[in-house]
């Protein structure tokens, strides 16, 4: 049986058998049975590579970190996580020159500045889920995850001047962007990062 371990572009912990190809960290979340008991424990949300230095641990240990798992970095992103600064240095770099460009800053903003900002922008204190902003279609970078008028259940990568529908295990279909408005799943300064040059690792099954 499948660790409820499984993260989705709406931030949803969930249990599937589908093997993801990054790592994820909200902080210890589980209880000594393993389950899942809240949605996160701090507000630094990091996506890691899945291998490190050769370090391995068991899942779901207990009062250890929670091993959260994520199709690919478009889906930690839109989920509200950045890059770590320990096991994906150089994305976490690309990440804050982006992050720099976008808010105008003149140096590199430190990981408790970006993560001040990114808690609220991905989390709405009153149901404790993630925002979903109305945004227009057009114009959104690559890597942005969104949902779409009529099918609320699914997310969608932009990719191409177009969408690719996200399942646990790979993207599937294609369609053309829409006019209009879509539903953002991606947080609004994760996404202004994407629009500033950074470019997430996507699943093989997005090509």
């Amino acid at each position: 049986m499948a660790h409820r371990n499984r993260v989705t572009p709406f931030g949803e912990i969930v249990a599937d058998p589908a093997r993801g190809t990054m790592l994820g960290n909200r902080g210890v979340i589980h209880d000594a049975a393993g389950q899942i008991r809240r949605p996160w424990s701090t507000t630094r949300w990091i996506c890691c590579r899945l291998a490190f230095k050769g370090r391995w641990r068991p899942v779901m240990q207990p009062d250890r970190w929670t091993h959260l798992f994520f199709l690919d970095e478009a889906v930690a992103i839109a989920a509200g996580h950045r890059p770590c600064a320990e096991c994906r240095r150089e994305a976490y770099n690309a990440w804050r020159a982006a992050w720099m460009t976008a808010q105008g800053l003149e140096v590199p903003p430190r990981a408790e500045a970006m993560d001040a900002v990114l808690h609220p922008a991905r989390i709405d204190p009153a149901t404790r889920c993630q925002r979903v902003v109305p945004h227009p279609a057009a114009g959104l970078p690559d890597g942005a995850m969104v949902t779409l008028p009529g099918d609320p259940g699914g997310a969608w990568l932009v990719l191409g001047g177009g969408l690719r529908r996200w399942s646990p295990s790979g993207y599937r279909e294609s369609r053309p962007m829409p006019s209009g408005e879509v539903g953002l799943l991606t947080p609004l300064p994760g996404l202004a990062v994407l629009a500033a040059g950074y470019r997430p690792e996507l699943h093989p099954s997005a090509a």
